[in-house]
């Protein structure tokens, strides 16, 4: 009876992760390079800070000049100057970050520690008006942890402009690698589940 569990339940891992299981060596190798990644970006933060700082100027200008073709697509539309206004705002910011990415790498890390402290008091009214209910510690919990950090960020505001971007982007590299790592040996197990 276990045995005919087992393999049901192989069964119902196998068609949700198709032909991984043979192959989980590979996302296994691509979550242990994601995490040395992660951990040489610990190192150069500053770095790390300023190539993600140039990846979003980048990211504004294709999302900028995608929207302005878009505009030109639709010309009979009664607000396409306002989606072509858009459009050069993403790419005016574009240019500004990459000729500019220091100042542009400060500037966000402010906007990311205020955002941080609104979107925790949002979570923290949010979970105070669901005290109620059964569920509502969670988001509390999470809205003094974004308080706390925009608060930390903020307040070692500009000193913290030199490396947050580059920490954060390194934590979702190790992140990425572990959770990359723990899907491969799921992958693995229900594998050699199958195949007993």
């Amino acid at each position: 009876m276990a045995s005919q569990v087992d393999k049901s339940s192989a069964k119902a891992s196998e068609a949700i992760l198709g032909d991984l299981g043979k192959n989980w060596g590979w996302l296994f190798g691509m979550g242990v390079l994601f995490i040395i990644l992660g951990l040489v970006g610990l190192g150069r933060l500053f770095v790390l800070s300023l190539a993600g700082t140039l990846f979003f100027g980048i990211l504004f200008i294709v999302g900028g000049v995608a929207q302005l073709i878009e505009a030109l697509k639709c010309l009979g539309w009664k607000s396409v100057i306002y989606h072509v206004l858009m459009a050069a705002l993403y790419i005016i910011a574009g240019v500004f970050v990459i000729q500019e990415p220091f100042a542009a790498k400060m500037l966000l890390t402010w906007v990311l520690g205020a955002a941080l402290m609104c979107i925790g008091i949002v979570r923290v009214v949010m979970a105070l008006q669901m005290r109620g209910m059964g569920s509502w510690f969670v988001p509390l919990v999470g809205g003094v942890i974004s308080i706390i950090l925009g608060g930390i960020i903020l307040t070692h505001w500009p000193l913290s402009g030199l490396f947050v971007i580059g920490l954060f982007i390194a934590i979702e590299l190790i992140t990425n690698g572990w959770s990359y790592i723990f899907i491969a040996l799921a992958a693995r197990k229900a594998n050699k589940t199958a195949s007993i």
